[in-house]
């Protein structure tokens, strides 16, 4: 539990646009200045002058770079760079903000841009969410990108599967190829003017949620990207409460959501030694909410992301001022400002999150795959489509409810559903083909994670941490043969594969490495387990490992509870060919050092509550209540600290509201340093050696409650901005 620590461990931070100022000034180790404007290096100064460790942060794909679009900066007008729909709309992020076509000429300029935050001396550089929808592709830099990576003219991406899959792969491609070149530009320069190894980061939503927003980027390609040294994962409400159909039932399960982003989200670094921080967000983007929906969906996102063992750095808050200032729900008469009690939870949590450590994962390990290459065919092109279907599919990608409902009334009837529809069903954006796969079985407990299929092939033993895979080119299909080489020698050497899908998504008709040879990508990995399918259902021993065969569109197990138990069925029919019997509970928990992180769920094999016995903290609440007895119900989450772990401690923080700098005790006097946020109701819970009579804060008397069972104080005061003294006697 390292509450004191030295900030250039840089374990927990966050962005900030706005300059500093008392009310953010969680004392976190460093602060992302963002934006590239002309009051970056003065804002760059001042969060230094506070403590922090400096990095600075801007967008790769949007920005304020009307220079550039103007032709201020060159003399040549870019607006053809600017991301176009096919009705020749250009794709904004607000006024004079449009997403870019990444081209050279663009990398050049945001790296001739950098070099100014480089001279103001930071420590790390951010470029976040390269971002290229996929309804754009139509632009005439875009087109000349493709004349260039092709060698031939460009096809519009709505005419053709093969035309659609061409174009998002170039995408992903450019994207890649602009990071790269700004990566190692700006690291080059650092070295060659200052002999200063500059740090290199992209903060990124999951592929899990650019392919329900249908947006394509680079995701496991940002591992062959040398000058790379991590990413954070932004991962937050507004991400995780995107809608899924699960149980035959379209709505928002933003625990579980968050839990398969962040897990995916760990793959990009696993076993590469670089860096990644989790995000949360204490509200989101969308301000419509009040601070109780906030409140709520911030725990799904904290306890998800805690209960992935092998990631202990955070981003703890995107924009500070946004969460400290502003009034929620925006523009309403009910609108208020931060509750004083969630204020001071949250920086409870801040600098909890900073105590974290590493822990080993234990029990049955299953992943289902997915990969870059599911962003690429997640529309499908208009020869698919009827006239009446052309007309509705923009309205069920916004997923109208009157539409969703018509979707499942007449999808639900049979698994033998009209094949147009099921093509619509498969391209919404809820992505049923994955949730179908994986929501089954986590939602009883079964810790599923996801693995990143182009991973197989770039690290060797990447798949031998896991015991079974689920795998469907339904929603994707592998760039590689080898990634097909590399699942059936896992599979050889004692792993358990099961494949799910029927073969029939039309993008098996692209131009690609199958083409000719095989029908589809399924099939040349049957050929290398040494199968051959026959009929719907089938298990095969292969080695020393099984593969098991489904013939079925993977969206079906969606579309019923009672399609989901098949599924559970198929799976542990599977498994018990290896002699394992999943565990299946309505809750996932995990033991990380001295916390304990908990979650219950809805959906799942029963209802009963999750309770804990012992001698705890709870760190979810304000006053780091102690407690002997915790019981969960569907939908709670806790993080408690078991104080029978650290019963042979005399003196150390338990929890707090404030970082803390110094810890000393002398004879019956304790002195603690600490700083804060101001103004905020702060509270430290302290483990002692002696009974406590009196705490004072700066020379003045403050509140001080002695636990004598625990041997703890707490003790609550304000938090005023500077470095303030406490004293326990």
């Amino acid at each position: 539990m390292a509450f004191i620590r030295n900030k250039n461990e840089e374990r927990t931070g966050y962005q900030a646009s706005a300059r500093w100022f008392d009310k953010i000034d969680s004392q976190c180790d460093f602060v992302m200045v963002y934006g590239l404007n002309d009051t970056a290096p003065e804002r760059i100064k001042e969060y230094r002058e506070q403590g922090y460790v400096i990095h600075f942060m801007t967008g790769i794909s949007w920005g304020s770079y009307s220079d550039y679009l103007y032709g201020r900066y060159d003399g040549i007008n870019h607006w053809d760079e600017a991301q176009t729909d096919r009705d020749g709309n250009i794709i904004a992020h607000g006024k004079d903000c449009p997403y870019m076509v990444p081209t050279v000429s663009f990398a050049d300029y945001i790296t001739n841009k950098l070099k100014v935050i480089v001279d103001a001396g930071v420590e790390a550089i951010h470029v976040e969410e390269p971002e290229f929808w996929d309804r754009a592709g139509y632009s005439e830099a875009f087109k000349r990108e493709f004349r260039i990576y092709y060698g031939k003219d460009w096809t519009p991406p709505h005419e053709s599967a093969d035309a659609k899959y061409k174009c998002s792969r170039l995408k992903a491609y450019l994207y890649t190829r602009t990071i790269d070149r700004v990566s190692s530009g700006i690291k080059e320069y650092a070295l060659r003017k200052y002999n200063k190894a500059i740090r290199f980061y992209i903060p990124t939503h999951s592929v899990l949620n650019y392919t329900q927003w249908k947006i394509v980027s680079p995701e496991g390609k940002l591992s062959d990207i040398p000058c790379v040294d991590g990413c954070i994962a932004q991962v937050w409400t507004g991400t995780a409460r995107e809608k899924n159909w699960f149980n035959g039932e379209f709505k928002e399960r933003t625990f579980e959501t968050a839990y398969l982003e962040y897990g995916v989200m760990q793959e990009l670094v696993k076993g590469t030694g670089r860096k990644m921080w989790f995000l949360h967000d204490p509200i989101e983007d969308n301000p419509i909410f009040d601070w109780n929906d906030y409140r709520k969906n911030y725990f799904c996102t904290v306890a998800a992301s805690l209960l992935h063992p092998r990631i202990n750095t955070y981003e703890i808050c995107p924009w500070p001022n946004r969460v400290f200032t502003n009034t929620y729900p925006k523009n309403s008469p009910d609108g208020i400002t931060i509750p004083e009690e969630y204020a001071t939870i949250l920086n409870n949590t801040f600098n909890t999150l900073g105590t974290i450590e590493n822990c080993e994962e234990k029990g049955l390990k299953i992943g289902v795959l997915m990969g870059d290459c599911q962003l690429y065919q997640r529309e499908y092109p208009d020869h698919l489509f009827s006239e009446e279907a052309k007309r509705e599919t923009g309205t069920v990608l916004r997923d109208d409810p009157a539409v969703v409902e018509r979707f499942k009334n007449e999808l639900f009837k049979d698994e033998n559903v009209d094949k147009e529809l099921m093509l619509k069903y498969m391209s919404a954006s809820a992505f049923p083909g994955f949730y179908s796969l994986a929501l089954p079985m986590l939602k009883y407990g079964v810790p599923v994670r996801p693995v990143l299929l182009d991973n197989a092939r770039r690290y060797a033993g990447y798949l031998d941490d896991y015991s079974v895979l689920v795998l469907s080119y339904e929603f994707m299909k592998p760039d590689y043969p080898d990634i097909n080489n590399s699942l059936a020698e896992w599979v050889k050497q004692g792993g358990t594969l099961i494949y799910i899908g029927n073969g029939e998504d039309p993008y098996n008709s692209i131009d690609s490495w199958w083409t000719g040879k095989y029908k589809n990508p399924a099939e040349h990995l049957f050929n290398m387990l040494g199968i051959e399918p026959k009929n719907e259902k089938e298990i095969f021993t292969c080695g020393k490992g099984i593969a098991a065969v489904w013939d079925i569109n993977p969206c079906i197990f969606s579309y019923s509870k009672e399609n989901a138990e098949k599924l559970r069925e198929f799976v542990c029919t599977v498994l018990k060919e290896k002699g394992i019997v999943p565990e299946y509970k309505n809750y996932l928990s995990i033991e990380r050092g001295n916390y304990i992180i908990a979650a219950v769920m809805d959906e799942s094999v029963n209802d009963e509550p999750l309770t804990f016995e012992g001698n705890f903290v709870d760190m979810f609440t304000p006053d780091f209540a102690l407690t002997e007895k915790v019981t969960l119900h569907e939908n709670d989450k806790c993080m408690l600290l078991d104080l029978d772990k650290i019963k042979n401690e005399k003196l150390c923080v338990i929890g707090t509201s404030a970082r803390v700098y110094e810890l000393k005790e002398n004879g019956k006097e304790i002195t603690v340093k600490l700083r804060g946020a101001s103004p905020l109701n702060a509270n430290i819970r302290l483990k002692v050696p002696f009974s406590v009579n009196e705490a004072t804060i700066d020379g003045e008397k403050t509140q001080c409650i002695y636990d004598e069972k625990t041997q703890t104080v707490l003790v609550s005061f304000e938090s005023k901005i500077g470095e303030r003294e406490l004293i326990i006697k």
